[in-house]
């Protein structure tokens, strides 16, 4: 059974496929993430087509968009160049909502997840820091009160 864990990154500039965790591990709990806009759900992915639960969660939030990528290297078409993209931090204007299907959610090993967007994506990205977007200033100031 899959969990989520997250933490608090170290500043190393090292091969973007390892954890950095700082060290000592300072991890982040789900009520943490909440506060800062980034939420949660459990859902059976066996059913994911079907499922009650998720389609609660798309007419609640208004995801009326999906489709499903699989990031494999033998799957996923200029999967290095993705990669790379994968790997420089950036944002979207746009809620990003992925429900991992099969795999991890690290970009770099084999994943399936369904994509969830309000109306139709917006694939365009903004490399950090974009304080210039009041998306990301709404995000600064939450992190600031949380």
């Amino acid at each position: 059974m899959a969990s989520i864990e997250a933490w608090f990154m170290d500043d190393s500039d090292e091969d973007h496929r390892m954890p950095h965790k700082l060290n000592p591990n300072e991890p982040v709990s789900l009520k943490e993430l909440e506060n800062i806009g980034v939420f949660y759900w459990k859902l059976d992915a066996d059913i994911y087509e079907t499922d009650p639960v998720l389609e609660k969660i798309r007419k609640d939030r208004g995801y009326s968009y999906s489709d499903i990528i699989t990031i494999d290297k033998d799957k996923l078409p200029n999967y290095e160049d993705k990669l790379k993209m994968f790997f420089e931090e950036h944002l979207h204007l746009d809620d990003e909502i992925r429900y991992i299907l099969d795999g991890r959610a690290y970009f770099d090993n084999y994943t399936q997840a369904m994509r969830l967007f309000v109306g139709e994506p917006v694939w365009k990205a903004y490399n950090r820091p974009a304080d210039e977007f009041d998306i990301r200033q709404k995000y600064v100031n939450a992190l600031q009160c949380a």
